[in-house]
């Protein structure tokens, strides 16, 4: 289960607003972490370590920069949950080990809600109310759960020379 503060965002939030083109210089992501969504008031402003951004459609398009949801991560951001995700995004986000979770009722959480993440449903306690979300396949949860792909094929790897 994942536990967290809802942060709300819009349709279309892509990869340029998670992480400006012109902090891609510096020379690590947990340094360009420090400047994730910085014209986004309600993320610089209220976002805490574990919290859940809570996108709308078309979540993370623009450029296929594996940046974006790499600073997602390394901000400690538990889980993004969106109508709709950019197609790379997703991908990228599942590789690196962040959950993204495709949830069509979305809109209805407010910012700051408290939210629970299970396998089948998104709780939102303030509101007492309950969303179903989008299933991953298997394989996919699998490596969200080993941390990303690196950390699946290690996994893989050590117990493939147990045997």
């Amino acid at each position: 289960m994942i536990q967290g503060k809802a942060i709300i965002f819009g349709n279309n939030i892509d990869t340029d607003q998670i992480i400006g083109a012109h902090h891609l210089t510096l020379p690590s992501i947990a340094d360009m972490a420090l400047f994730a969504f910085e014209h986004h008031e309600n993320f610089t402003d209220h976002f805490t370590k574990g919290d859940i951004i809570v996108g709308g459609e078309n979540f993370g398009c623009g450029s296929s920069r594996e940046q974006a949801p790499a600073v997602l991560r390394e901000r400690g951001v538990a889980a993004i949950v969106a109508k709709s995700f950019a197609r790379i995004f997703f991908r990228n986000a599942i590789n690196l080990g962040l959950p993204v979770i495709v949830c069509p009722e979305i809109d209805e959480i407010e910012d700051s809600a408290r939210l629970e993440i299970w396998d089948n449903c998104i709780k939102d306690v303030t509101a007492k109310r309950q969303y179903s979300i989008v299933a991953l396949p298997y394989f996919i949860h699998n490596l969200v759960a080993a941390g990303g792909i690196i950390d699946y094929l290690r996994k893989k790897e050590q117990n493939a020379g147990r045997r």
